[in-house]
């Protein structure tokens, strides 16, 4: 009875310690500039997202262009000291350092996107995009006449193999015969290098160019090159207007929103977000009137 009294307290007593104080100050770390037209982008506007909803109930400030790694930890610190009691990092090799800060400093929130440690003030957060990028391979499949899509992809991580893998199961549930060609960039920002990928590929007679990197070379070059594009993180028909099939997207001001509701009314408790399509975090911008109606029916249904 005592150490259920004792746990119940001490509970009780940590909520108190990570109640919000108004203006409540949350920092997020970007692994690539906020320009970047998408993934660093897609949070940007998650963060303002907070600031329209909450007005002077909070204070956001970020850091873009963050190396992962043994450097991330000095962006967190900073974060810290400048007074945010709620954390955001936006980026797989982010992972570590939160879950460092995280015990050291058991007052803050700290959320990690598609990382994998958690703890008592330590969640993490990501969403089911491969379900709109099964629905963009269909979309691909049905447009290829080479019967070959060229793929641009970043770093290898597990997240970023699984959407890749929704993508190319959805241009074989259309066309069994194409092939997915992946080109890897070994970063998450570098127009240069997504440009060289997506050149490559195309070289290689891939008539559709999709991309999981961040910036919208790969669509700009597909537009210049007369080849079909998939964006990916924000709609990206703007760097390819005659050519862009369509872009699986994220709404991060779903979860942003959400998530910081309850730690101003002070009911968030640390769990695993992990939501698809019905949430409205992740979804499939217009598609192209180019794209063949029976695979327009198809993904709309």
């Amino acid at each position: 009875m005592k150490k259920s009294v004792f746990l119940l307290l001490s509970l009780c007593l940590f909520t108190a310690l990570i109640a919000a104080e108004l203006p409540l100050k949350i920092g997020f770390l970007y692994v690539g500039p906020v320009g970047d037209e998408g993934w660093s982008y897609a949070h940007d506007l998650g963060r303002l997202s907070l600031e329209a909803r909450f007005g002077d109930r909070v204070e956001t400030v970020y850091r873009e262009s963050v190396p992962e790694g043994a450097e991330t930890g000095a962006n967190v610190e900073e974060l810290i000291l400048e007074g945010c009691k709620v954390i955001f990092g936006t980026s797989f090799g982010f992972s570590d350092a939160l879950y460092d800060y995280s015990l050291r400093y058991p007052e803050v929130h700290f959320f990690q996107c598609s990382g994998i440690k958690t703890g008592h003030n330590l969640s993490t957060y990501f969403g089911r995009i491969y379900e709109p990028s099964f629905l963009a391979g269909l979309a691909a499949g049905s447009m290829t006449r080479s019967g070959k899509i060229g793929y641009v992809a970043p770093v290898e991580t597990p997240e970023v193999i699984r959407i890749a893998n929704g993508f190319a199961l959805g241009v074989r549930a259309i066309n069994p015969e194409a092939r997915v060609y992946l080109r890897w960039t070994g970063s998450w920002y570098d127009p240069d290098l997504e440009e060289s990928a997506a050149a490559a590929l195309i070289n290689r007679k891939c008539d559709v160019i999709a991309q999981q990197t961040d910036s919208s070379a790969p669509a700009m070059l597909s537009e210049q090159r007369d080849v079909w594009a998939i964006g990916y993180n924000s709609d990206m028909s703007q760097a390819a207007p005659t050519k862009m099939l369509t872009s699986s997207v994220w709404d991060w001001g779903i979860y942003y929103t959400e998530t910081i509701e309850r730690v101003l009314d002070g009911t968030y408790r640390h769990v695993a977000f992990w939501e698809g399509m019905d949430s409205g975090l992740v979804g499939l911008t217009p598609l192209s009137d180019r794209i063949p109606e029976e695979t327009r029916k198809l993904v709309q249904d």
